[in-house]
C-alpha cells in the first residue's frame, strides 16, 4: 500500500510539472504573437509577460543559429523543446513503473516528432521553390520572396552535403534535396517506433 501511494505521488508530481510546462508554453506562444505587432510592449501586462518569457527565448537565440534570411525560427525551437519536456513528463505520469528504457523511448519519440515536423516544413518550402522555378514565378512578390528567403539556406546546406564546393544544376540540387528529406522522413517513420519499442519493451 505504501509503495502504491508513493507511485501515485510521483505520478501526480510529473502530471503537475507537465501542466506547468504547458502553461509556460502557452505564455511563450502569446509572447511570440505579441512580438508580431510593433509598439505593444509598453502595456504593464505585456511587460510582465516579457520578463517571464524573454530570458528563455533569448537563451535559444544566443545558443542556436536557426535563422533563414530575415526570419528567426529559434522561438519555434524553444516551443518545440518545451513540447518535448511536457510530453516526457506527461508520459512518465502514466507509467506505473518508470525505467531508464521508458524515459529514453519517450525522449526519442518526442524528439523525432520535432525532427519530423522540420523535415516536412523544409520539404514543403523546397516544393514551393521548385514550383516557382518551373513556372517562372515573380520572385519579387511578397509570398515568393519569403519562400526564396527560407529555401536558399536549406538548399545551400543540402547541396554542400551532396556536392561539396562544386557548382551543380539548380533543379538537380532541388530534386536531390527532396529525395533526401523524404528518405529520412520515411526511414524515421519505421525506425523510430521500432527502436522506441525495443527501449521500453512496449509497443509505440
Amino acid at each position: 500500500m505504501r509503495n502504491g501511494s508513493m507511485e501515485e505521488i510521483v505520478q501526480l508530481i510529473f502530471s503537475m510539472l507537465a501542466s506547468v510546462v504547458g502553461v509556460y508554453s502557452l505564455l511563450i506562444i502569446v509572447r511570440i504573437i505579441i512580438s508580431w505587432f510593433g509598439g505593444s510592449n509598453s502595456a504593464k501586462p505585456v511587460q510582465i509577460l516579457c520578463s517571464i518569457t524573454d530570458p528563455y527565448l533569448n537563451w535559444w537565440r544566443r545558443t542556436i543559429n536557426f535563422r533563414f534570411g530575415v526570419l528567426d525560427f529559434s522561438p519555434m525551437v524553444g516551443v518545440a523543446a518545451l513540447s518535448v519536456i511536457q510530453t516526457v513528463l506527461y508520459s512518465l505520469s502514466r507509467y506505473e513503473i518508470i525505467t531508464v528504457g521508458n524515459i529514453l523511448a519517450i525522449i526519442l519519440v518526442s524528439v523525432w516528432s520535432i525532427v519530423s515536423f522540420l523535415l516536412g516544413f523544409c520539404f514543403i518550402i523546397i516544393v514551393f521553390r521548385l514550383i516557382a522555378y518551373l513556372t517562372s514565378r515573380d520572385m519579387y512578390s511578397p509570398f515568393w520572396r519569403v519562400i526564396d528567403t527560407i529555401s536558399q539556406p536549406i538548399l545551400y546546406r543540402l547541396n554542400r552535403l551532396f556536392f561539396g564546393n562544386k557548382v551543380e544544376n539548380f533543379t538537380k540540387g532541388i530534386y536531390l534535396s527532396l529525395l533526401f528529406l523524404a528518405g529520412i522522413w520515411i526511414g524515421g517513420r519505421f525506425a523510430i517506433p521500432f527502436i522506441a519499442g525495443l527501449l521500453s519493451g512496449l509497443p509505440f
